[in-house]
């Protein structure tokens, strides 16, 4: 049984900013990424204490929230109703079984099952670094990529379109994103983001926090319902879930060519 997390529930949600970094989690880590598969394929059940339980919550954006968020990633152009939007918040163990609170906004219509995936790898102690939102880095994806954070919502376009992207819509998440990078080769030249993830292209070498197909993550992943760019063949985005296409069409009509 883990140590009991030291939190300071429900601060988050009213807005109040503090460090994420929690306590020391009692033992050692069991799946990680990239390391024992055999200990990640399937999730185990795990009961959590009262204070982990309550840790686990989802919330409207309140305006302590959206003060937070207004003109990063809720930008200035953003056409997505606030009230489509839901803020998570968490626990992740990190690689060396430190408990940490971790908090996502994503789509309402995604909000349970994301809070049941990163339920699930808490208890079954699939290392996440960082949940932060992606507004902590300014809404720089690069920065947060580089920085290894997992995030969902930050609004913007699909280039020279007037949709929005499915991160805009905070229906795609990803997940320990400096060790998972996105590539595609353009023209003859490969591009990397984040660039500082170059190193982690080799999908054959172990390292930590590494998303394997058919590993806890990309299970729980995929048992929702979402697609993982790490199965595309025109490129590879191993950072990343997404809600299908269909869905999109089902849900905003209007932002389907």
């Amino acid at each position: 049984m883990r140590a009991q997390a030291i939190l300071v529930t429900g601060l988050l949600a009213l807005g109040v900013s503090f460090g994420l970094a929690a306590c020391d989690q009692a033992g050692s880590t069991g799946a990680s990424g990239g390391g024992d598969a055999s200990a990640s394929l399937e999730a185990k059940s795990a009961k959590l204490d009262g204070a982990e339980q309550e840790a686990f919550y989802i919330t409207e954006i309140t305006d302590d929230i959206f003060d937070r968020i207004k003109g990063k990633s809720f930008k200035d152009d953003c056409t997505l109703p606030r009230e489509d939007l839901r803020y998570l918040h968490v626990l992740h163990t990190d690689i060396d079984g430190n408990v940490h609170e971790g908090e996502m906004i994503v789509n309402k219509r995604i909000a349970e099952d994301v809070l049941d995936i990163l339920r699930k790898l808490y208890e079954n102690d699939y290392p996440i670094e960082k949940i932060r939102l992606v507004d902590d880095y300014d809404a720089d994806d690069e920065r947060s990529m580089e920085d290894n954070n997992s995030s969902s919502f930050n609004f913007r376009f699909i280039s020279h379109t007037t949709r929005i992207s499915k991160h805009g819509l905070g229906l795609a998440v990803d997940i320990n994103t400096l060790y998972n990078p996105y590539t595609k080769v353009v023209d003859g030249k490969r591009i990397v983001e984040p660039v500082t993830g170059e190193p982690y292209l080799d999908r054959d070498a172990s390292f930590d926090y590494k998303i394997e197909q058919g590993d806890l993550c990309s299970n729980l992943f995929i048992e929702h319902g979402f697609e993982g760019g790490g199965e595309w063949t025109d490129r590879k985005d191993y950072q990343h879930f997404e809600m299908p296409d269909e869905k999109i069409a089902e849900w905003y009509p209007d932002n389907v060519e």
